[in-house]
């Protein structure tokens, strides 16, 4: 799509009370599913280890154009003359005036805002060749290694960074990444002093971006260091494909074995099944085989057991393979794989089937940044999107525009949620095909996964003959790496030429005028909406003010480009050819404002802001892609001084009627109409505004709005009262005014600081406000329409964590609040001391 073009959770008046909605089912299963899978060695099965890298970093920015200012580095054309001339990756080298943290890190969201147009799409933040004292950004890190691990290969890995990564060690150069999202990694074993320190320095470059949208800097996802044999299993080849012939799953299992060593080894593969609970249930095992020095050898098995559990979206149950290379008795290498059993298939005339039942994808593109913290996300707050989208009766996701983070696509696998898996680049080039080969390995056991997305919007290739070429060329490489699924891509045009004609499922950009006649030319080709709606609205706001940079939180605003949610559902819901559909977006994001600039500094396209707080749309959704009766009456009811002034008054709801009442007198009763909402008229007075739904003529729900007063205390609250002291967990805090009835304030905006003592630390604050330039990393933040979050992490240390919220001293009439949490005592993952 073209730049130009677009690119609690209650209110007071939400249809639950907001701490209900934060202890829904959805959020249980999220902490439930987190907390069976902490402290997990994430793959590694002994003696190999996986050690998280994340703890211990330094800092500083450095400078595109001088050198001076960036560490020297490019002074001459002679940096890279000699492997092991850096001093800034030494022992020599005083890092003390740097800057101490912990990964992941995205100094982009820690930048100022810029009132620059070229910047508009990615947020207004001071990042490109333009802004060189910003761009650039150093990592350094001092470790050890044990003299023990002498003649073991040392591995340096990176989920990705954005974007131009230059990595040493031990004063040498290792190698580099032009991919902001690709992950990548480095033997660096020769270049270590064993039982001795070390020193590693990443030079990050973000001058350049991948995509028209914000992206962050930095080292934003997880490192790891990985200690294996020279005879090892390859990295991302271990795979496991399901398939289910009535009582009876058939697993076929594959991998690679690599030595690294000087001379041949020998080796058998195992695998051992595990069921959901641990217990071992299946194993296989493939013949012994010689791999010659730096070479590579493929060992494949099959494997069965009877009565599967199958992977749903109501019990995402995960089974796991122990991967094992075996020699003389010993293991040598392994890794755990976690995998589904489940059936998926695209029908051209009836959608897309789930273990052979029919499903159609509700569903929702999104980017990967959120409030307070940018692109670095703790991996928790993975868990708690996942389960605000689930809340709203959403069963997909596409990761826009990019191969995701990992704990992205876990939360997902672990959560029930499906998944549509995009590449970033469209190309048959090799570096195309490298980060599309990259995604596929790294993310073909997931069972989320039901789709491959080729990339997005493309279009010259949509329209000229080479993008047929060039997506069958894709398409065959993918095939090859997974055969057990189908490819797509985003198309927002031209959808009988170029890429089009080599996709197995059309993918359909908005366009509704064009689905129909592309299936009736194209009979046997599944369809489903890659990318709809782009319907736009501000939480909490009821009047479009475009002196303020506000939409209506009405269904009643799209750009030229979309569809209302009614409008694009109703479409697709009514033909069971279309597989369904992801909505643009989930959450509103960093970058492409609209339909206004600045000082708009995020997208208002989300069904939910950047803190995850429902808009109204988001009960839309709900009424009809859940399973709950829901009622939910809009707007709030305070309208000082507009008296006798009238006010459209919104229900979301699928039940079967709803009647209106204002202080008691109704207004009267309307019958919801399948896939819509109803709506009145109603002359503003003070009071109660109050929904009555009915079901089978017995009224079964209500909801009020009441008119309150202004903002006379602070409520706090957190999704989970007790974290994990890992240095890595964290807690969403819900910030809230209330009246002097307890009642939430709606409309309120007051500054709230904060202050944190104890075993835990501020991270980041918001309000999703799309026009706030206040500080993502500081202590104090203005509530939004009555709204604010702020993210708490644990340290390493058990304890108390206590936060106090409160209003500036001219403020004082409003009664501060505080809450204490726990930071318990808990397995934290291997990492590097």
């Amino acid at each position: 799509m073209p730049t130009l073009n677009r690119r609690e959770l209650l209110l007071s008046g939400l249809a639950l009370s907001a701490s209900a909605a934060i202890t829904s089912s959805a959020f249980a299963k999220a902490n439930a599913a987190l907390e069976s899978f902490a402290g997990q060695p994430f793959g590694a099965v002994s003696p190999r280890e996986k050690l998280l890298f994340d703890f211990g970093w330094k800092f500083t920015l450095g400078n595109g154009n001088d050198p001076s200012k960036d560490l020297g580095f490019g002074m001459g054309q002679g940096d890279f003359a000699k492997t092991g001339d850096f001093e800034f990756a030494t022992a020599k080298f005083d890092d003390s005036k740097w800057r101490s943290l912990n990964l992941p890190h995205d100094w982009a969201v820690e930048l100022p805002f810029v009132w620059d147009e070229e910047q508009k799409s990615h947020g207004y933040k001071p990042l490109g060749r333009r802004y060189p004292e910003t761009s650039v950004g150093w990592y350094r890190r001092v470790f050890e290694i044990p003299a023990s691990d002498q003649g073991r290969r040392i591995v340096l890995e990176f989920d990705g960074a954005f974007r131009d990564a230059l990595v040493f060690v031990n004063g040498c150069f290792i190698g580099r990444n032009d991919n902001g999202y690709a992950p990548f990694r480095f033997d660096i074993s020769d270049f270590l002093h064993y039982g001795e320190k070390n020193y590693v320095v990443v030079r990050m470059d973000a001058a350049f971006g991948d995509g028209w949208f914000y992206e962050g800097a930095g080292l934003y996802r997880h490192v790891w260091l990985i200690k294996h044999d020279p005879l090892h299993l390859g990295a991302w080849e271990s795979y496991v494909r399901t398939e289910v012939h009535g009582q009876t799953a058939t697993l076929d299992l594959g991998t690679v074995v690599m030595n690294s060593g000087a001379k041949a080894e020998g080796g058998s593969v195992r695998w051992q099944i595990l069921d959901p609970d641990g217990k071992a249930i299946a194993t296989a095992s493939a013949p012994a085989q010689s791999v010659n020095p730096d070479g590579s050898a493929t060992f494949t098995a099959k494997a069965r057991f009877t009565n599967p559990t199958l992977w749903t979206l109501e019990e995402p149950r995960l089974y796991s393979a122990i991967v094992t290379i075996e020699s003389e008795g010993k293991t040598i290498d392994g890794e755990k794989v976690n995998f589904g059993v489940r059936t998926i298939r695209f029908d051209a005339d009836n959608g897309f089937f789930l273990n052979g039942e029919p499903v159609k994808v509700q569903g929702t593109c999104n980017h990967q940044d959120h409030a307070g913290v940018g692109a670095a996300l703790p991996d928790r707050l993975q868990y708690f999107r996942v389960a605000v989208l689930k809340e709203m009766g959403c069963n997909g996701v596409r990761t826009s525009h990019n191969m995701p983070t990992p704990e992205w696509v876990e939360a997902c696998d672990r959560l029930g949620m499906m998944m549509m898996c995009e590449t970033r680049q469209m190309s048959s080039n090799p570096e195309g095909l490298e980060q599309l080969a990259l995604m596929i390995k790294r993310y073909r056991n997931s069972p989320s996964i039901i789709l491959w997305s080729m990339g997005n919007e493309e279009w010259y290739l949509q329209k000229d003959p080479s993008g047929t070429a060039v997506m069958a060329d894709m398409v065959r490489h993918s095939h090859e790496l997974d055969p057990t699924r189908l490819c797509t891509a985003a198309v927002n045009g031209s959808f009988y030429t170029g890429i089009s004609k080599s996709l197995d499922v059309e993918g359909f950009n908005y366009n509704l005028d064009a689905p129909d006649a592309y299936h009736k030319s194209h009979p046997t080709q599944p369809c489903i909406g890659s990318e709809t709606a782009s319907a736009i609205a501000t939480r909490g706001i009821y009047r479009t003010d475009p002196m303020r940079n506000w939409l209506s939180a009405y269904d009643v605003n799209q750009p030229g480009w979309g569809e209302l949610a009614e409008d694009w559902w109703n479409f697709y819901a009514a033909r069971k050819w279309l597989a369904g559909g992801f909505a643009w977006t989930g959450f509103d994001y960093r970058g492409e404002p609209t339909p206004y600039g600045w000082p708009s500094i995020s997208s208002q396209f989300g069904i939910a802001d950047t803190c995850g707080y429902p808009k109204d749309t988001f009960f839309y959704y709900k009424s009809w892609w859940g399973k709950e009766p829901v009622l939910h009456l809009f707007p709030h009811w305070n309208w000082e001084g507009e008296e006798g002034e009238p006010i459209s008054v919104w229900v979301h709801s699928n039940l079967d009627s709803v009647e209106l009442f204002l202080n008691g007198k109704s207004l009267g009763s309307k019958s919801i109409p399948r896939l819509k909402h109803v709506e009145w008229k109603v002359n503003y007075e003070p009071g109660v505004l109050e929904a009555r739904g009915t079901k089978n003529g017995k009224v079964v729900m209500t909801e009020k709005r009441e008119t309150t007063g202004k903002p006379a205390s602070i409520r706090l609250s957190a999704d989970r009262n007790t974290i994990n002291a890992n240095g890595e967990d964290v807690a969403v805090l819900r910030v809230e005014a209330l009246d002097e009835k307890g009642r939430l304030v709606p409309t309120a905006d007051d500054l709230i600081e904060f202050t944190v003592s104890g075993s835990g630390s501020i991270i980041g604050v918001g309000n999703g406000d799309p026009n706030c330039h206040q500080s993502d990393k500081g202590s104090k933040r203005s509530l939004f329409n009555g709204f604010a979050q702020v993210i708490v992490q644990a340290t390493k240390t058990p304890g108390q964590i206590t936060i106090e919220a409160k209003t500036p001293e001219r403020r004082a009439q409003i009664v501060s609040a505080t809450l204490t949490l726990t930071a318990q005592a808990a397995k934290e993952r291997p990492f590097v001391a």
